[in-house]
Formats: structure tokens, sequence, C-alpha cells
């Protein structure tokens, strides 16, 4: 379908990538990975036929076309938000004017017989088919499911494009070209702007889509969902693996260690050749092996291994201060702004230690929230009580803009550090992935991950025991998603966090939050038990909804009673989460099994065995893992049982 030959992009002698070749396949789903500054956007934009390459070509299918949605992008201001949408549909408004002008033409004439009258009808037909074909027979119906789809409420529909933000702008523009149904998506960063439902909609809908799908993405698990096939640009070339993102890591990860091997014995080829030359470059009996060393080398291709910035595991977010065991209690909580309420009745206590998650729609509070507790605004009912010794940070969603441009990174750090941290900013730079000449880059020139993560190692560099975090990995690669959540993993203070990043919240979060429909909502669990239930629930709404267009007959069973269909997919739950419980019980019994054989063991051991106690506390970790999933199982299992 798509071709790309021999393609190289060069900005004043240096290279970006050189003579990359590969091929997209009709229904082809393909993540492009790499580091930030990579290309990955380049190529989008040669692809798209918006930027020209140095040399090579992009080849095309004549009947191919790209829906193409960059990062940023305009939306006009002067119309509604259903008549934006159905801008989607030009062809198709166009086509039906034609038909109406062939109808009416046909109908004022009377000269059946005529080659002109028969033209006419089979331009009519052609105009026909070629309207069924663009979707114009479900136009309203497609234009209302993509709108819902991406989180648009119904009550939204009329309102004027202008009153929409930044983000819900970018969704209309993917609506538009999810309709349009071009033959390859190119989507540059199309889960910036969406909550997890609609990442999750918009998932089902790329996975089922007939045409190819070619994306960039930080969201791991949007990654692996929606990909088959991930191609990786590295050091100006591609490589190209026939699977998802995960097992591409793998794979990477072996190709890496042959690249590592490969190119330590060139090096160390080199340096013999260097050391026979530099010995033997003066002697005469030895002019011609030298210079076919000499000749050799400048032959050589050199092998490059991307660096691995290893140094930044260890990163780590300074120890929390101690406070008390409440940190904040809200009590039916509330904001509104004239008279739209964003939210109601929100009361839960935070205590010590807790990971939280704030989910739901854009617009549903979570910010709004986030900067009540840090005492940025003021709730319009209820009240926030903080915790005695409570030392807040915050990361805002626009903290990256919030720093001056003409500073140079060491500069945005060295102005807020006080005391001996001050001798380790290079350190802290280091770990955030700023060396060499990098720390005296100013910040206007940084791009968005590299802005994150400037703000993340400022916000740092005084100890605090609540750590609020609104949207901390936008713009962030996955390399540094990875290391922030390992910090956030290993800090011993409460973190509260608004994310729509599945990945990044699974293994942080023990409690979730969902702001929706004016509402809080508390989970006990992690994000994918809270993803699960809302799935549940959404169906069940689903089924209360569509229980009034049933006829008379059926449509009138007694209240607080479940239909057939109903009680067997309730049965067929409660199954499901009871075998959960059985299974774990049942590893719970053997792990509790095999820690008892070592105390027994341990009593009467004479001697310490390193590797015995090992294992042993591993057990131990495991048990207490199992004991924490039985009890998320059997709180899942009393829900479903009501």
């Amino acid at each position: 379908m798509i071709s790309i030959d021999n393609l190289s992009v060069s900005f004043g002698g240096w290279s970006l990538f050189d003579q990359i070749s590969f091929l997209i396949n009709p229904k082809d789903r393909i993540g492009l990975v790499g580091k930030n500054g990579a290309g990955k956007t380049t190529i989008l934009k040669l692809i798209a036929g918006l930027q020209q390459p140095t040399s090579g070509a992009v080849t095309r299918n004549a009947d191919c076309t790209i829906g193409y949605l960059p990062q940023q992008m305009q939306v006009a201001d002067n119309t509604t938000l259903i008549a934006e949408t159905a801008k989607a549909f030009e062809e198709v408004l166009a086509i039906e004017a034609d038909i109406d002008r062939i109808t009416n033409e046909i109908a004022s004439r009377t000269d059946y017989q005529s080659e002109s009258y028969e033209k006419l009808l089979h331009q009519l037909n052609d105009a026909n088919d070629r309207y069924h074909i663009l979707g114009g027979d479900t136009r309203d119906a497609d234009i209302e499911k993509v709108l819902l789809g991406l989180g648009f409420r119904r009550d939204e529909f009329e309102k004027p494009t202008s009153t929409f933000s930044g983000g819900w702008r970018m969704r209309i523009e993917l609506a538009k070209l999810l309709l349009r149904r071009p033959s390859i998506f190119l989507l540059d960063e199309p889960t910036n702007h969406l909550d997890i439902e609609s990442i999750q909609w918009l998932e089902e809908y790329l996975k089922n889509y007939n045409g190819a799908v070619l994306l960039i993405s930080h969201d791991r698990a949007f990654l692996d969902n929606v990909t088959t096939r991930t191609i990786e640009l590295s050091l100006g070339k591609i490589y190209d693996y026939k699977v998802p993102y995960s097992q591409f890591v793998t794979l990477r990860a072996e190709r890496r260690e042959q690249q590592l091997a490969a190119y330590q014995n060139q090096q160390r080829l080199i340096e013999k050749s260097e050391e026979f030359i530099e010995k033997f470059r003066y002697k005469p009996t030895k002019s011609n092996q030298v210079q076919s060393r000499i000749k050799q080398l400048d032959k050589l291709e050199r092998i490059e291994v991307e660096e691995e910035d290893l140094a930044t595991l260890n990163i780590k977010f300074p120890p929390a201060p101690r406070s008390g065991q409440i940190v904040a209690e809200i009590k039916e909580v509330g904001k509104a702004f004239g008279s739209h309420r964003v939210f109601s009745g929100a009361e839960f206590t935070i205590h010590k230690g807790d990971k939280i998650a704030l989910v739901g729609r854009n617009g549903e509070g979570k910010t709004t929230f986030a900067r009540i507790l840090i005492g940025q605004s003021e709730p319009t009912e209820g009240s926030i009580k903080i915790g005695a010794n409570v030392s807040i940070g915050y990361f805002a969603q626009n903290q990256d803009d919030l720093m001056d441009g003409d500073f140079t990174v060491y500069d945005t750090l060295d102005r807020v550090a006080v005391g001996d941290i001050r001798t380790r900013l290079r350190d802290i730079l280091g770990a955030f992935l700023f060396r060499g000449e990098d720390v005296d880059k100013k910040v206007k020139v940084l791009s968005g991950g590299e802005r994150s993560r400037l703000a993340m190692a400022r916000m740092m560099l005084e100890p605090h025991n609540l750590l609020v975090l609104d949207e901390p990995t936008n713009h962030m690669d996955m390399r540094s998603k990875d290391i922030l959540k390992e910090a956030i993993r290993k800090f011993d203070g409460t973190v509260v966090l608004v994310s729509h990043d599945r990945e990044f919240l699974d293994g942080i979060v023990d409690k979730v939050y969902e702001f929706r429909d004016g509402g809080v909502r508390e989970y006990l669990g992690g994000i994918y038990y809270f993803l699960e239930k809302r799935k549940l629930e959404s169906l069940q709404e689903i089924e209360r909804k569509d229980t009034p267009t049933q006829s008379n007959a059926t449509a009138a069973p007694s209240q607080g009673k479940l239909s057939y269909e109903q009680k067997k997919e309730q049965e067929k739950l409660i199954r499901k989460h009871r075998k959960a419980v059985e299974t774990i019980e049942q590893q719970t019994a053997e792990v509790e099994a095999q820690i008892a054989e070592y105390d027994a063991k341990f009593a009467v051991a004479t001697e310490y065995n390193s590797e015995d106690y090992k294992t042993y506390e591993a057990l131990k970790q495991q048990l207490d893992h199992l004991m924490h999933e039985w009890e998320k199982a059997v709180y899942e299992l009393e829900l479903v049982e009501g």
C-alpha cells in the first residue's frame, strides 16, 4: 500500500536517519518507537506528504488515502461541535447535492431513449454507490457514536467549538479523522488528551478498523492492545519486529546484547590495528602492512550501540518527613464556578502512605480537586483538613510552562536549591537524563518531555511527605516514565496521582477515586481492578437503559427482579469470582506449607544458609501478596453477590 524506499533526512550535514526502507501493508497495526528526537514525527510527516526527504521516496497506491493526526492542531471557532464534526463528510454532502441535481434533471426530461438520458442514469447509479461506500446512509449515527466514544456528551453537541479546551478540540479533530475512514491512520500521540474510557474505546475502534494504522505513543498498554508490529528508530536506522511492544522490548534486549558483543569485538580489532600502525608507522619494512591496516580502518563500517541510561535506575525522592497518620480529611467537598457545578459530595480520608489515583473524564474536576487539596483553590462547599506536619509537593499539568525559558537547565535548579544540595545539582540532572552540554541548554529549546523531567527534578529538591502529581507523564518517553514510576513506588510518603496512563498507575496505586457525573466514587484496589468494575457497571447501566424500550409484555417485571439473561450473567460472574478466591486460597495454602517446612528446618539448623533464607523471605513476600489479592478477590465477590 505504502512503500518507504531508501529515505534519508539531513539538516546541515547532520543526518537524522539514513536510507531507511519498510513497507506498510493494508491492514498493518504498527507502533513506531524510539527515543525523543529520533525522528518518529518526521517519518509520519514524510508519509503524509507534509515534508520532503533529502533523498529517497514514499510511494503510495493511487487509491490510498491518509488520515494524519499531529500532536498539535487548530480547530475552527465559528461553528458548533456537531457541525464541525460533520465536515468529515464534505464529500458525502457534495455527492448528496449531485444526487439531488441529477434526480431533478431526470424527472424533468422525457427523452427516455436518448444517449444523454442513459448517461444521467449511470451517473445517478455511480453517485448512489459512492454515497453508500462513504457511509452517507449512517452519517448521523456514526457521528454520534464517535463523539460519545471520545467522551463528549449529547448535551454538548450544539455547543460552540470555541467553548472547548485545547484537549477537547484535539478530540474533535480525532473524531473527524476517524469518520473520514482513510486507508491508513497516522497518529502522533493520540492518547495525550484522552481519559481512560476514551482510550479504551479508541483501542477497540482501531483494532476493528479495516485499514492500516501507524502510530506513535508512549502509552505501553495502548501499544500492546492496538499494534501487532513494532518499528524502532534508533541511531538513524530502523529495526522491524513483527510483534507488539512488550514482546519487542524482550527481542530488543537480545539484539542489543548481540550488538554490544559485536561492538566490543570491533573495538578490540580497531585498538590492535591502531597499535600496529603506531608501532610500525616509520619502519620501511612494514610500510605496506601499515598502509593496508590504515585502508582497512577507513573502510570499516563502525558499529554503534545506543546508550542505555542505566544510571537512572537509582533515582529516588528525598525521604518523606514524618507526618501524622491522617494526611487529609475531605468532608462533603464540592466546587462550582457560577452556576456550573463541577463536582460535589467528595468525602474520604487520605492516610499516611496511601498511593491514590484520581481518574475520570476531562472536565469532571480532578485537577480542580488537586488544586483544592494543595490550597490553591477554595471549595464552594464542604471542607478539607490537612493533617499535622504535612508538607506538600505539587506538580501541575502546566508545570513545565511555568519555568523561565531564558534560564538554562542548570540555572533552573540552581535558583531554587538551598544548602548542601547545591553541590549535587549536576548529579540530580544526570539522573533525569541531562548530561554534558544538556545542562547549559535554554529551557525554551527543550522538548515537552525534557521540560517535564526538569520540572520534576526541581520539585525533588525539597523533601515532602505528600506528593500531588497532575499528569506528570505528559510528553515523557517510556524510559522516563519507568524511572518516575519506580521512584514513586519506592517513595515512603503519600502520593495523589492524576493520570490517564493505565500502565503507569498499575503497581503504584492501591485506591482509585473516580470523578464522574458530578460525584466522586471510591474503589479499593489498583487501576485494573477499577477498570474491571467500571466495565461491569457500564454493562449494567446499558441493561437498565435498554429495559424500558422493550415491549410492554416483557418490559414490566416486578421491581427489583432481574431478567433471565441478567441472572445468567450474574451467576457467571459469581462463579468466576468464586473460582478466583478458591485459586488464591489454594496458592496461599501451598506457600504456607513451604514456609512451615522452612520454619521446621531453621529450628534444628546448626549453621546459617543464605540461599535458604533468601527463599524463605521470598516466600513470605509472596504470601503477603497473595493475602492482598485474596482480600481484593473476596471484596469483588461480595460486590457481585450483592
